[in-house]
């Protein structure tokens, strides 16, 4: 589209994949995104490969052709809408040995969309847009520090998300709304799974009290009519002084009443404010002016957390194996917990979970449904 139908200086368009091995060794993250009322184009890749976070991020002007999605050295193509798309990023000449990619993405499930997600920062609309997620495999080759990766069907997951709509953009003056209207607390996880014979998405969102505002658990599977599972809470054991889970549970419950738990366990992490431009992200972040022709490359160690406050306070992708009445799959437990959220038993922005690591972990009570509050 070459004109968006509001003059909203946030209005977007932006996709994500996850490509993530079944051991945990490797998390590869990578997206595009077009911001027509700000006129930029951009796009970024990263891989988590132990400790090191290997970075390309890439901006450029808007172009009137909507079809070339390509950014400096990162591109996409859709060979087959909905079905098989290549994900490229081209090694540095000057660095050959450093993180590059090709990839090609074959879809196993139907897209499906997510629920409508609107957001408000006092009385105004900052957040308005619509989604579909998809779930499939990838081949192809990685390359970062030198070492190639053969990414194949049977050892790697690929997920991706597609969005549109209205989403903030740094730089515009937050006014009153900033000061008076700051959310008091913010608990999110965002999970598609892959099994060999079916996909799962849950979606959870909940403010300061545990109200929830977002709220999606589906079951899909090809052939037959998509299976709803209830309304999903979690038990979520973190890392002693964090809020970095290193296992959850998702309580779903079967059309038949029937409960059903699906259990994820960490593999490894990739906090999205490091290196992929998610707020609250320091050096760069998405829909930002870098002018005509920006590409950067850098590596962050997050060998120590301490390197990078700012994660804590932003969305962290996790690869995750999961597992489901006897079945195994693969996929991402995308969490975020900020300020209170009283069904966690957090108090505030400095809380975390108990420092002892045999200390009770909070354990969220299931929530109940209520009317919207605004």
């Amino acid at each position: 589209m070459r004109h968006v139908a509001t003059g909203d200086r946030n209005a977007y368009d932006r996709c994500i994949f996850h490509v993530l091995d079944h051991t945990g060794r490797a998390l590869l993250i990578a997206g595009l995104g077009v911001y027509p009322n700000t006129g930029v184009i951009d796009a970024y890749a990263t891989l988590r490969l132990g400790d090191r976070l290997h970075a390309v991020r890439a901006s450029d002007a808007l172009s009137d052709d909507r079809l070339a999605l390509t950014v400096g050295p990162l591109s996409i193509t859709v060979d087959r809408p909905l079905e098989r798309l290549r994900l490229r990023c081209d090694a540095d000449p000057a660095d050959p040995g450093g993180l590059s990619c090709d990839l090609e993405w074959h879809a196993a499930f139907p897209a499906v969309w997510e629920p409508h997600h609107t957001q408000y920062r006092g009385g105004r609309l900052t957040l308005e847009g619509r989604r579909f997620v998809q779930a499939g495999t990838c081949t192809g080759t990685v390359r970062a520090a030198g070492e190639e990766l053969a990414v194949t069907a049977g050892e790697w997951t690929g997920t991706r998300d597609r969005s549109w709509g209205v989403r903030p953009i740094p730089g515009e003056d937050g006014g009153r709304a900033a000061e008076e209207a700051r959310p008091e607390g913010f608990h999110w996880i965002w999970c598609p799974v892959r099994f060999d014979d079916r996909f799962v998405m849950v979606i959870v969102q909940e403010d300061a009290d545990g109200h929830r505002t977002l709220n999606e658990a589906l079951l899909v599977r090809d052939g037959v009519p998509d299976v709803q599972l209830g309304w999903p809470y979690a038990d979520i054991t973190y890392r002693a002084g964090t809020r970095q889970p290193e296992r959850a549970v998702l309580h779903l419950t079967d059309p038949a009443r029937k409960p059903l738990e699906l259990a994820a366990e960490i593999l490894t992490s990739s906090p999205l404010a490091v290196g992929a431009g998610y707020p609250p992200a320091d050096d760069w972040q998405h829909g930002t002016w870098r002018g005509r022709g920006w590409t950067d490359r850098r590596t962050y160690d997050l060998g120590d957390p301490a390197a990078h406050p700012l994660a804590a306070y932003g969305v962290t992708d996790h690869a995750a194996r999961f597992t489901l009445e006897g079945r195994t799959g693969y996929g991402i437990f995308e969490h975020g917990s900020f300020g209170r959220h009283d069904p966690s038993g957090f108090t505030g922005y400095g809380d975390t979970a108990p420092a002892r690591p045999d200390a009770p972990q909070p354990r969220p009570a299931a929530p109940q449904p209520r009317e919207d509050r605004s």
